[in-house]
């Protein structure tokens, strides 16, 4: 178990927070389990397997899941040019990502498995219930030691995405992974941009907005911590651009509408736009303090969010 635990502790090296979720993980695949994350995007389950995976020594077969993912691409193909000189040899057979992992004992990773066709999940649940796949011509592949199916989703009423049967949740360990809070998401920002020249009192704003997009009544999905990395990082270029301060409250709002806009998805029946969204939200969290009649403020610094401090990283 010793080792174990500072398997866990390298990898949370590489990751901010998820303890838990990385404990979990960790022990699934120790025990030889399949492996299925799922979570709204952007909550870093790419991430967590990717450096789990890392730290574990193992090869790594990335499969992005989308409608286009057949059974062929996914297990392989035998060459049509070779066939025709060298018959269905072994040889001419091309390893698909699939069969690759099968024989190295690697992680076979899919990305947004509930995007995939059936009759290509169907190849999955067979491989896992029976760690040996049956290829025509080819003949019999079985899964050398080590290999293991990890897989992410996005809940179900993400568009373009369908329902995952029992059968597959019968093969796995399920582990839900939700957004992090709001301390450990100005983290992430702050390791992404270590040199962006903002205060923690902003950033902690930024990712207050952005957290705010995911509850806000007329949003269906909101943004992920990647849209306070993208506003972040746009400040601070537009600051140099423009020569004004990072912390300028319409800068702020300008760098936020063209980070997060397009990741809002509003509901059905919502007359409004992501951009009048993004302001509101911006202003509520930035709203210049009431100077007891002075006027709105305008422009300029944007003031301390509560509970921030305004000393610069």
């Amino acid at each position: 178990m010793t080792e174990l635990t500072g398997l866990v502790q390298r990898v949370l090296g590489r990751v901010v927070g998820r303890t838990r979720e990385v404990e979990l993980v960790v022990a699934a695949l120790a025990a030889d389990r399949h492996v299925l994350l799922e979570g709204p995007p952007g909550t870093g389950k790419s991430t967590l397997l990717r450096a789990v995976a890392h730290e574990l020594g193992l090869g790594f077969e990335f499969v992005e899941g989308n409608a286009e993912l057949t059974p062929a691409r996914l297990v392989g193909h035998f060459d049509p040019a070779r066939v025709l000189t060298e018959g269905y040899d072994p040889e001419v057979f091309v390893d698909g990502p699939l069969v690759t992992a099968m024989r190295d004992g690697s992680l076979l990773y899919v990305e947004e498995i509930n995007r995939i066709p059936e009759e290509t999940l169907n190849v999955l649940i067979t491989v896992m219930s029976e760690r040996e796949l049956h290829v025509p011509r080819l003949g019999r592949v079985s899964a050398a030691h080590g290999f293991r199916l990890v897989a992410a989703m996005n809940p179900f009423d993400a568009i373009g995405t369908a329902r995952i049967s029992s059968a597959v949740y019968d093969r796995v360990c399920r582990l839900a992974v939700d957004y992090q809070d709001a301390g450990d998401e100005a983290s992430i920002v702050r390791r992404e941009l270590p040199e962006a020249p903002v205060a923690d009192a902003w950033l902690a704003g930024v990712v207050e907005v952005v957290r705010r997009t995911r509850t806000h009544p007329d949003v269906r999905i909101g943004s992920s911590v990647r849209g306070a990395i993208d506003t972040t990082a746009v400040v601070a270029s537009l600051s140099g651009l423009r020569g004004v301060p990072a912390d300028d409250t319409d800068l702020g709002l300008d760098a936020a509408l063209v980070a997060l806009s397009g990741r809002l998805r509003l509901r059905e029946g919502c007359n409004r736009r992501p951009e009048d969204i993004v302001t509101e939200l911006w202003r509520e969290v930035f709203a210049p303090p009431d100077r007891g009649g002075e006027g709105d403020g305008g422009g300029g610094k944007a003031p301390t969010p509560a509970g921030g401090t305004s000393d610069p990283m």
